[in-house]
């Protein structure tokens, strides 16, 4: 195996035995038809997406607008970057997709999303499905030309138990665990001091950009995270999701951003979780201001516009080894660990 640092990644992974070459059309009995995707797939793969989330994580679901979303980013090519199974009688049964992410400044990592449709589960189509996706990744990690650490994540709720199999086959291990928390707005959230120097507000969107760096900035060292790109930060700050008013910026004095809680509606979750509730996408402070007390007066803030909303539960997830100490600030605002999620990744 080449023992240089700067080997180029395609090396890398021929040194480890893995093949970069390309993935070759699955084969399975009851598929008629495997093939790339095309924007009239859109129903169909999210037809896919919801059925199966009714079984893997019964408390959400998959947004379509979500799946529309990826066919507009310019680092995503559905007709080869994701495949499709089709039964005999057309329909989609399965979908999977290999997505590069388009930051590789410290490292090229590739996600593999999809799911079997749960009643064509069992017939070992998503063994089919994974190992063409792990083979379409390993050949955008080698496409790179890079020299940095490769990887390839998988992300599965606990319980997912076909899915985990799955990936550790093909050689991905669990590296980290996620929580869900939940807390119910009807219990008051309590009063912090003003801080001097620091202002909330509800986000905006002339602020983008700002809340774009400042993202990137507080999620430097968080495990996993690479920057966020333009292009897939307005598809979330822009969606049809982010509720401006229930999410909070905390400008200091000249008017920089240093924290901020952002949060999103979908009302299709208030069906499947049971109660009218907002999603905290994502709660952060800028490096240089951590250790002051933003991050608990900006959540809070959010957690009483939602209040005010009629807005019954809040709902966020945690890494749970946070570098922040993120999880037991959740806790003593009120919220309350429900579910898990676990990151499989394989790195070379």
């Amino acid at each position: 195996m080449s023992d240089t640092a700067t080997a180029p990644l395609a090396q890398r992974l021929a040194d480890a035995g893995a093949d970069a070459s390309g993935p070759a059309e699955p084969r399975h009995p009851d598929i008629a038809r495997w093939r790339g995707a095309t924007r009239d797939d859109i129903d169909a793969m999210h037809a896919v997406f919801a059925a199966a989330d009714q079984v893997d994580h019964p408390t959400w679901v998959t947004p379509r607008e979500e799946v529309e979303d990826t066919f507009d980013l310019p680092d995503v090519d559905h007709a080869v970057d994701t495949i499709l199974a089709i039964a005999h009688d057309g329909t989609v049964v399965a979908a999977g997709t290999a997505m590069r992410h388009p930051d590789t400044t410290t490292r090229v990592k590739s996600y593999l999303q999809g799911a079997v449709h749960p009643t064509w589960r069992r017939r070992g189509i998503g063994a089919e499905l994974m190992r063409w996706q792990y083979s379409r990744a390993l050949q955008q990690l080698a496409a790179s030309g890079s020299t940095l650490p490769g990887e390839i994540d998988v992300y599965a709720s606990d319980g997912n138990d076909g899915a985990v199999r799955l990936a550790e086959a093909l050689g991905l291990r669990t590296a980290r665990w996620f929580t869900s928390m939940v807390r119910d707005n009807s219990v008051a959230v309590a009063e912090l001091a003003d801080l001097p120097g620091i202002t909330l507000v509800p986000y905006s969107a002339d602020r983008a950009e700002d809340a774009r760096q400042a993202r990137n900035d507080a999620f430097r060292d968080h495990w996993g995270s690479l920057p966020s790109s333009p292009d897939r930060w307005q598809k979330f700050v822009g969606g049809p999701f982010l509720r401006p008013d229930l999410s909070t910026l905390a400008l200091d004095a000249d008017g920089r951003i240093v924290a901020f809680c952002l949060a999103s509606v979908n009302e299709d979750d208030w069906v499947t979780l049971g109660a009218t509730n907002s999603y905290i996408d994502l709660i952060g402070v800028v490096r240089d201001r951590r250790g002051q007390g933003l991050a608990p007066r900006v959540v809070a803030r959010t957690l009483r516009a939602m209040t005010d909303a009629g807005l019954a539960k809040a709902v966020l997830d945690v890494d749970t080894e946070s570098p922040t100490g993120a999880n037991t600030l959740y806790e003593r605002l009120g919220f309350i660990a429900t579910e898990r999620d676990r990151a499989l990744v394989r790195e070379f």
